[in-house]
């Protein structure tokens, strides 16, 4: 599935923000992402933000850089979207400030830019065309 040079240009944006976003998970931001995850989550909370920031180190590389199945890389970061928006939904529903989300308004906010990250991921690698339209491959 072919993309046009905006999608592509969003689609390495995206990447960057995983590598960004993985290195935090890693490093600068890693209390701030232990507190969006859930309780009801049997490992610990270091434990899953290392294994995530790993799983958006390789989904961010993969936006960059695995272009001949853009597609399935499109479609593997929305679904990691919707598997860590529980922790989203956590944050607002337990009041956790973290990431200067330090008011019930701002987490609820929050909540809304998932599906634009979703949509994002979907847009960009020609994914969403790919699900909802001329089903042909790309690698």
């Amino acid at each position: 599935m072919k993309t046009n040079k905006v999608q592509a240009v969003f689609r390495v944006i995206l990447g960057a923000f995983m590598i960004l976003a993985a290195i935090g998970h890693m490093t600068f931001q890693r209390g701030e992402f232990q507190a969006q995850v859930p309780n009801w989550v049997p490992l610990s909370k270091d434990l899953v933000v290392i294994l995530s920031g790993i799983v958006e180190l390789i989904l961010g590389l993969a936006m960059i850089f695995w272009v001949k199945q853009e597609v399935k890389v499109g479609m593997a970061l929305a679904l990691f979207y919707v598997l860590i928006f529980p922790g989203n939904i956590a944050q607002y529903t337990n009041e956790i400030d973290a990431f200067g989300l330090d008011t019930d308004r701002k987490r609820l906010i929050r909540l809304f830019f998932q599906p634009v990250l979703i949509l994002w991921a979907l847009w960009s690698t020609g994914a969403l065309r790919y699900l909802f339209g001329k089903k042909e491959t790309n690698g």
